[in-house]
Protein backbone atom coordinates (compact mmCIF):
# COMPACT_ATOMS: atom_id res chain seq x y z
CA UNK A 1 0.00 0.00 0.00
CA UNK A 2 1.17 3.68 -0.88
CA UNK A 3 0.45 6.12 1.27
CA UNK A 4 1.79 9.71 1.59
CA UNK A 5 3.68 11.11 4.90
CA UNK A 6 2.72 15.06 5.37
CA UNK A 7 5.89 15.96 6.76
CA UNK A 8 8.87 18.53 5.72
CA UNK A 9 10.77 17.01 8.71
CA UNK A 10 14.05 14.84 7.54
CA UNK A 11 14.33 13.00 10.79
CA UNK A 12 10.07 12.31 10.89
CA UNK A 13 10.96 10.88 7.30
CA UNK A 14 13.52 8.17 8.62
CA UNK A 15 11.71 7.27 11.37
CA UNK A 16 8.58 6.25 9.96
CA UNK A 17 10.33 4.47 6.61
CA UNK A 18 11.72 2.31 9.57
CA UNK A 19 8.63 1.59 11.45
CA UNK A 20 6.02 1.18 8.62
CA UNK A 21 7.81 -1.55 7.57
CA UNK A 22 5.22 -3.37 4.30
CA UNK A 23 4.18 0.15 3.42
CA UNK A 24 5.19 2.26 0.08
CA UNK A 25 5.46 5.59 2.09
CA UNK A 26 6.33 8.34 -0.21
CA UNK A 27 7.12 12.43 0.83
CA UNK A 28 5.12 15.01 0.44
CA UNK A 29 5.41 16.40 -2.89
CA UNK A 30 7.28 20.07 -2.55
CA UNK A 31 4.08 21.84 -4.21
CA UNK A 32 1.63 21.11 -1.16
CA UNK A 33 1.95 23.71 1.21
CA UNK A 34 1.02 21.83 4.53
CA UNK A 35 -1.15 23.56 6.69
CA UNK A 36 -0.19 25.74 10.11
CA UNK A 37 -0.25 23.81 13.27
CA UNK A 38 -2.52 25.36 15.28
CA UNK A 39 -4.79 23.67 17.05
CA UNK A 40 -4.86 22.42 21.08
CA UNK A 41 -4.58 18.46 20.00
CA UNK A 42 -2.02 16.55 18.62
CA UNK A 43 -4.83 14.75 17.21
CA UNK A 44 -5.70 18.02 15.83
CA UNK A 45 -2.75 18.78 14.11
CA UNK A 46 -2.27 15.32 12.38
CA UNK A 47 -5.35 15.24 11.09
CA UNK A 48 -5.51 18.34 9.53
CA UNK A 49 -1.92 17.55 8.09
CA UNK A 50 -2.83 14.35 6.66
CA UNK A 51 -6.33 15.68 5.17
CA UNK A 52 -4.05 18.22 3.29
CA UNK A 53 -2.28 15.94 1.90
CA UNK A 54 -4.68 13.35 1.09
CA UNK A 55 -6.62 15.87 -0.79
CA UNK A 56 -4.01 17.34 -2.42
CA UNK A 57 -2.41 13.54 -3.79
CA UNK A 58 -6.11 11.60 -4.63
CA UNK A 59 -4.69 8.76 -1.98
CA UNK A 60 -4.01 7.69 0.98
CA UNK A 61 -1.90 9.66 3.38
CA UNK A 62 -0.66 9.86 7.03
CA UNK A 63 0.86 12.80 9.36
CA UNK A 64 1.42 12.77 13.05
CA UNK A 65 1.90 15.53 15.66
CA UNK A 66 3.84 15.07 18.65
CA UNK A 67 5.39 15.95 21.39
CA UNK A 68 6.52 15.74 24.94
CA UNK A 69 4.37 16.75 28.25
CA UNK A 70 5.88 17.52 31.49
CA UNK A 71 3.90 17.34 34.81
CA UNK A 72 6.16 19.95 36.46
CA UNK A 73 4.80 21.98 33.73
CA UNK A 74 1.25 21.35 33.77
CA UNK A 75 1.31 19.14 30.32
CA UNK A 76 3.41 21.89 28.74
CA UNK A 77 4.95 21.85 26.11
CA UNK A 78 3.12 19.42 24.47
CA UNK A 79 1.49 20.61 21.44
CA UNK A 80 3.95 23.62 21.30
CA UNK A 81 7.20 21.21 21.92
CA UNK A 82 8.82 22.25 18.83
CA UNK A 83 8.82 25.72 19.17
CA UNK A 84 8.99 25.69 23.08
CA UNK A 85 11.79 28.42 23.04
CA UNK A 86 10.34 30.21 20.28
CA UNK A 87 8.75 29.98 16.49
CA UNK A 88 12.44 29.49 15.17
CA UNK A 89 14.18 27.38 18.11
CA UNK A 90 16.47 24.29 18.05
CA UNK A 91 15.71 21.61 19.12
CA UNK A 92 18.61 22.93 21.68
CA UNK A 93 17.15 25.52 22.54
CA UNK A 94 14.10 23.42 23.16
CA UNK A 95 15.73 21.53 25.68
CA UNK A 96 17.39 23.85 27.27
CA UNK A 97 14.42 25.49 28.28
CA UNK A 98 12.97 22.71 29.71
CA UNK A 99 15.53 21.58 31.83
CA UNK A 100 15.87 24.96 33.33
CA UNK A 101 12.10 24.76 34.21
CA UNK A 102 11.52 21.29 35.39
CA UNK A 103 12.95 19.29 37.74
CA UNK A 104 15.24 16.71 37.00
CA UNK A 105 13.51 13.52 37.82
CA UNK A 106 10.01 15.11 37.10
CA UNK A 107 7.68 12.47 35.08
CA UNK A 108 7.48 13.31 31.19
CA UNK A 109 5.66 11.42 28.24
CA UNK A 110 6.44 11.47 24.94
CA UNK A 111 2.65 11.07 22.98
CA UNK A 112 2.12 10.87 19.08
CA UNK A 113 -0.82 10.61 17.60
CA UNK A 114 -0.58 9.41 13.80
CA UNK A 115 -3.85 10.42 11.62
CA UNK A 116 -4.32 8.50 8.59
CA UNK A 117 -7.35 9.72 5.98
CA UNK A 118 -8.44 7.99 2.72
CA UNK A 119 -10.86 9.67 1.21
CA UNK A 120 -13.78 10.88 3.50
CA UNK A 121 -12.43 7.50 5.98
CA UNK A 122 -10.26 9.45 8.87
CA UNK A 123 -8.74 7.14 11.88
CA UNK A 124 -6.32 8.11 14.67
CA UNK A 125 -3.69 6.00 16.71
CA UNK A 126 -2.33 6.94 19.59
CA UNK A 127 1.01 5.97 21.34
CA UNK A 128 2.69 6.94 24.63
CA UNK A 129 5.83 6.51 26.23
CA UNK A 130 6.42 6.99 29.77
CA UNK A 131 9.71 8.39 31.49
CA UNK A 132 11.23 11.11 33.49
CA UNK A 133 13.85 14.00 33.00
CA UNK A 134 17.56 13.28 33.13
CA UNK A 135 19.13 15.93 34.73
CA UNK A 136 21.40 16.79 31.71
CA UNK A 137 21.52 15.88 28.49
CA UNK A 138 23.37 12.36 27.35
CA UNK A 139 23.39 10.93 23.98
CA UNK A 140 24.07 11.50 19.94
CA UNK A 141 21.08 9.59 19.02
CA UNK A 142 17.42 10.70 17.67
CA UNK A 143 16.27 14.26 17.82
CA UNK A 144 13.73 16.84 20.08
CA UNK A 145 14.32 16.34 23.80
CA UNK A 146 15.10 12.58 23.87
CA UNK A 147 19.19 13.30 25.33
CA UNK A 148 17.19 14.19 28.23
CA UNK A 149 14.37 11.92 28.31
CA UNK A 150 14.66 8.75 30.39
CA UNK A 151 12.40 6.06 29.45
CA UNK A 152 10.40 3.93 31.87
CA UNK A 153 10.55 0.76 29.69
CA UNK A 154 14.28 0.63 30.56
CA UNK A 155 15.82 0.41 33.72
CA UNK A 156 19.47 0.60 32.69
CA UNK A 157 20.00 4.56 32.96
CA UNK A 158 20.02 5.22 29.37
CA UNK A 159 18.07 7.97 27.74
CA UNK A 160 16.12 7.92 24.56
CA UNK A 161 19.01 9.41 22.99
CA UNK A 162 21.57 6.74 24.10
CA UNK A 163 19.08 3.44 22.49
CA UNK A 164 20.19 1.95 19.50
CA UNK A 165 17.11 2.89 16.84
CA UNK A 166 15.72 -0.45 17.34
CA UNK A 167 15.43 -0.48 20.55
CA UNK A 168 14.00 3.12 20.81
CA UNK A 169 11.29 2.03 17.66
CA UNK A 170 10.09 -0.76 20.39
CA UNK A 171 9.14 1.61 23.01
CA UNK A 172 8.67 5.16 21.85
CA UNK A 173 5.51 7.16 20.94
CA UNK A 174 5.85 7.04 17.31
CA UNK A 175 6.80 3.66 17.19
CA UNK A 176 4.06 2.45 19.56
CA UNK A 177 1.27 4.55 17.33
CA UNK A 178 2.50 3.17 14.23
CA UNK A 179 2.31 0.12 15.28
CA UNK A 180 -1.63 0.78 15.97
CA UNK A 181 -1.59 2.08 12.44
CA UNK A 182 0.00 -1.35 10.92
CA UNK A 183 -1.80 -3.97 12.93
CA UNK A 184 -5.04 -1.75 11.88
CA UNK A 185 -4.48 -1.42 8.15
CA UNK A 186 -3.73 -5.89 8.37
CA UNK A 187 -7.12 -6.91 9.73
CA UNK A 188 -8.95 -4.42 11.79
CA UNK A 189 -10.29 -1.72 8.96
CA UNK A 190 -13.55 -3.72 8.89
CA UNK A 191 -14.23 -3.53 12.90
CA UNK A 192 -15.10 -0.34 12.42
CA UNK A 193 -15.21 2.81 9.95
CA UNK A 194 -15.96 6.50 11.79
CA UNK A 195 -14.66 10.09 11.25
CA UNK A 196 -12.45 10.90 13.79
CA UNK A 197 -11.85 7.30 15.63
CA UNK A 198 -8.89 7.73 18.09
CA UNK A 199 -6.96 4.81 18.86
CA UNK A 200 -4.48 3.79 21.57
CA UNK A 201 -1.57 1.79 21.18
CA UNK A 202 -1.07 -0.96 23.62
Amino acid sequence: MRVVLSTRNAHKVREFAGLLDGLDVAPLPDEVQLPPETGETFAENALVKARTAAAATGGPAIADDSGVESAALGGAPGVRSARFAGQDASDADNLALLLERAPAGSPLAYVCVIAFVDGEEERMFEGRCTGVLAAEPRGDGGFGYDPAFLPDDLADGRTMAELAPEEKDAISHRGRAAHALLRWLAGERERGRGSGRLASAD
